[in-house]
């Protein structure tokens, strides 16, 4: 029957569609009330808790109790596995059924003896599906397993997501039986949750969303919750309203599934890999079900672990590869820390990263994929450039605390010039859920309007894992060319970037290093770990350049792990093996005597309780009854500094440890090594982007540059932090560190700085020499120009009678130099990180060496072929 209209108010329309659709109210007679139909118990379920992650394998051999839902079960870190029988009833015949499934935890389903999904309530995975639509012919037993972890998507937390982990929690299954799932039911809701998502983000004064609100509103005239026949003709409005298409000038957003992992955050590494198959199986499922769905992955030591733990999946995962869904990205072993590795460490993360794609996957990655890292270092374009990779997206600078960054998408150009197309997903998330809101927010922050006309939108939970979901799919889906709304394509990394590409005339260029103004204090937080890593990084360094010599010496020789261990175990004569390619002496810390007044003053003590033990030139200090300090001053442990050893016992809560050294020196700015090169930064605070610029990971010397006097004490190095979350125990307990002050005239190249600064962290290697052997002075290689530094020497990937060795510029200077070996060399060649040669680069061989010619910073990469 027609009824005359009347006006309408639009609070009470929203109202009236939103209660409609609500999860809260009126679930009795609303819509959201019916998706899920008819009922049935489990015929049994049965439990198996380990204190370890065991195998599948393994589990189902374990003894299973009787286990009621409502249980509790635990502790944290657990597993708790569980045996599920279950009957589909007969009269359901042509319904889809599901197992639902809400419970604590993290869950896997296990059929057939392999993974087929994840469960977890925060990932809105609450639900198996059995069969898509119940036939006579299907089988109606069926015994599945759940392997629950004892943690949630991000840990344990006590109190709070990022608290200390509570040990002792328990868990539980809270429903777990057989129901009829209604898609028509789900359909429409999803109709009606878009339809009122545009009223709300489009706002009063937009044509567009009151045109949502009386569509929503009819829709609800025409809907009866109990008659699914009323359906289609609600739907079919839905369906009118997306399909009225926009202009050909609207922004494109290019939708991929993502699911970021840390691979250590709240949770221990082995659940890091359970985390990995849960997200990536489920998404296996979705792109069955769900042809046109592409998903973006990185983290080569992810996919590694899941070939290992889990080779079914991960074969499946190389199908959906080759068909072009599921889509390897970033081209490095992990998600690193973009400031605190050493130059070789990034390149080993490029070099591994990229040759592990192409071996599992057929290709190398064309983008740099680095959505959550504290900082990006000035180098990263050229480590680029010289891995193959020319494009580079990252979302986590756009959450900066102080200065708003000026671009989405841009070049950004490193220390030597190198450039990237990069790209910041203006939605400012990296886990969007494919609602109206992610696709306003895209268009509307979108700070290169005019400039870039395509953006990304990641979606699906991330961080913890995860992944995209059915809904965020079929929402996407409705909206693929809606006026009002932003044009929405399934897409790739490479479609996205080739779009920007092929219209970057107009895009602005970044120069120099991306600051995170975020997150502060995490270079200083988990001390240990920091230094295991640099030593470890001076230790592979110093093995490879001893195992590249012996090579040079024997052509036979092999990589001798077991040798080299006994090797150090016996003991009468000493050879000194120096790793970097100038000669050095040094000196051994001095003993007695009093202390030397003439030093400079390394801090106010005033206020301490000091002692001082003359003998070895220890300054012992306690103050307010806080961690205790001894500080050393050896005389000459680098013989033109003052160098000070700090051992600490730290004991303190939210606390920090800083040191100062006021300097008579004036100058705007300080210098700071990067990987391979440097950087310089204000000492002032003029601006809020110089102010905000307080923190920096110090690796081998900063340098303060200038003449005159003035108080630089704003340069205090944090030592040491004392947080309580997530780990309450972060720092506690010993730690030795070690400052140099070198004084000099002229610029810090002229006093080679870098030089000392090398040999501070890089101290002489004494190994142990056949007894009775003669040892003879040989020098491998050396460097013409000061301004040039050898960093690398190592065994070529792909040829044993090949030598790689990686030099860099260090001054910030354009310069020829000569790099001479103590051994024949047949060939050389310029190679990129990946050891690639280029065939139209030969280095010339001469009479005085190797000739190289650098420019500013430049990272050259040459493969030497041994005669």
């Amino acid at each position: 029957m027609y009824h005359q209209p009347v006006l309408k108010n639009r609070r009470t329309l929203l109202e009236r569609a939103e209660k409609f659709i609500s999860e809260i109210y009126f679930t009795d007679c609303n819509l959201r009330g019916r998706l899920y139909g008819d009922a049935c118990p489990l015929e049994s379920i049965s439990s198996s808790l380990s204190q370890q992650r065991i195998p599948f394998l393994e589990a189902v051999k374990q003894n299973f109790e009787p286990y009621q839902v409502g249980d509790t079960f635990g502790p944290t870190w657990w597993t708790c596995w569980f045996k599920v029988s279950l009957r589909i009833p007969d009269s359901w015949r042509g319904k889809q059924v599901h197992l639902s499934w809400e419970s604590d935890g993290e869950a896997m389903v296990w059929r057939d003896e392999q993974p087929v999904q994840g469960l977890t309530k925060e990932g809105e995975k609450t639900s198996y599906i059995l069969t898509e639509c119940l036939k006579d012919d299907e089988p109606h037993s069926i015994s599945l397993y759940v392997e629950l972890a004892c943690n949630s998507l991000f840990g344990a937390g006590q109190g709070s997501m990022i608290a200390a982990p509570d040990p002792d929690r328990k868990y539980s299954v809270q429903k777990a039986e057989l129901v009829v799932f209604k898609s028509d039911v789900r359909e429409l809701l999803t109709d009606l949750e878009m339809l009122v998502d545009m009223v709300k983000l489009l706002g009063e004064g937009e044509q567009r969303g009151y045109q949502a609100l009386f569509t929503a509103n009819e829709m609800v005239n025409l809907c009866e919750p109990t008659n699914p026949s009323s359906f289609p003709a609600a739907r079919s409005l839905a369906q009118k309203f997306f399909s009225q298409r926009n202009g050909e000038s609207q922004h494109t957003v290019h939708a991929m599934g993502h699911c970021h992992i840390d691979s250590a955050w709240l949770w221990p590494y082995e659940e890091t890999i359970r985390k990995c198959a849960r997200s990536w199986v489920t998404v296996i499922r979705l792109m069955e079900k769900n042809p046109h769905m592409v998903f973006t992955c990185s983290q080569a030591q992810q996919f590694d672990w899941v070939k290992s733990w889990y080779p079914g999946l991960f074969s499946q995962i190389q199908h959906f590869v080759k068909k072009g869904q599921f889509i390897p990205v970033g081209g490095t072993w992990v998600e690193m820390d973009g400031n605190l590795p050493s130059g070789e460490s990034m390149v080993r993360q490029f070099l591994e990263g990229q040759r592990f794609f192409k071996k599992e996957f057929g290709n190398y990655c064309k983008e740099f994929w680095l959505p959550d890292t504290f900082g990006y270092s000035a180098q990263l374009p050229q480590l680029m450039q010289s891995s193959g990779i020319t494009r580079f997206l990252t979302q986590k600078l756009s959450w900066n605390l102080v200065n708003t960054f000026p671009h989405n998408t841009f070049f950004w150009e490193g220390l030597d010039g190198s450039q990237v197309l990069t790209h910041f997903p203006p939605g400012n998330s990296y886990e969007m859920k494919g609602k109206v809101e992610d696709l306003v927010n895209t268009v509307k922050n979108n700070k290169d309007k005019g400039r870039a006309n395509h953006s990304a939108a990641l979606f699906g939970f991330g961080d913890g894992g995860g992944g995209p979901t059915q809904l965020m799919l079929d929402r996407l889906d409705r909206v693929q060319d809606t006026d009002g709304l932003p044009r929405v394509q399934m897409s790739s990394p490479n479609r996205l970037f080739s779009e920007l590409e092929a219209d970057s005339s107009l895009l602005c260029t970044w120069t120099g290093e991306l600051f995170l103004e975020l997150h502060n204090g995490t270079y200083t937080t988990q001390a240990q770990i920091k230094l295991g890593n640099r030593q470890c990084e001076t230790l592979l360094h110093d093995v490879e350049v001893a195992s590249s010599l012996a090579l040079c010496l024997d052509k036979t020789f092999q990589y001798p792990s077991e040798p080299l261990q006994i090797l150090w175990s016996t003991a009468t004569s000493v050879a000194v093996l120096n790793t970097l390619p100038w000669e050095r002496t040094e000196v051994l810390p001095l003993t007695g005597g009093a202390p030397d007044h003439h030093q400079p003053c390394l801090g106010t003590i005033a206020d301490y309780t000091v002692e001082w033990f003359q003998p070895h030139n220890v300054v012992y200090f306690r103050w307010n009854g806080f961690s205790p300090i001894m500080l050393f001053i050896p005389g000459g442990m680098v013989s033109v500094s003052y160098c000070c050893l700090f051992q600490v016992e730290w004991f303190e809560s939210h606390k920090f440890l800083k040191v100062e050294f006021p300097v008579r020196v004036r100058s705007p700015n300080a210098t700071y090594e990067i990987q391979f090169g440097h950087l310089q930064r204000p000492t002032h605070r003029n601006t809020s982007w110089d102010w905000a610029r307080f923190e920096v990971p110090i690796t081998s010397f900063i340098q303060f540059v200038g003449h005159k006097w003035a108080d630089l004490s704003e340069h205090v190095g944090s030592a040491l932090r004392a947080p309580k979350s997530p780990d309450a125990n972060a720092d506690m307990g010993s730690h030795q560190f070690t400052y140099a002050v070198m004084p000099h005239t002229g610029t810090f190249q002229e006093a080679s700085v870098i030089q000392w600064a090398y040999n501070l962290n890089n101290p002489l290697r004494l190994i142990d020499h056949a007894p009775g052997s003669h040892i003879v002075a040989w020098s491998a290689f050396s460097v013409s120009a000061a301004a040039v530094i050898l960093e690398t020497v190592k065994q070529a990937e792909d040829r044993k009678d090949g030598l790689v060795v990686r030099l860099y510029e260090s001054h910030g200077s354009s310069v020829s130099v000569y790099l001479t070996a103590g051994f024949p060399i047949t060939e050389a060649w310029h190679c990129d990180l990946l050891e690639r040669v280029d065939p139209s680069r030969p280095a010339p061989i001469t009479a005085s060496g190797i000739s190289i010619s650098f420019s500013p910073f430049q990272i050259v990469s040459l493969l030497l072929y041994l005669k």
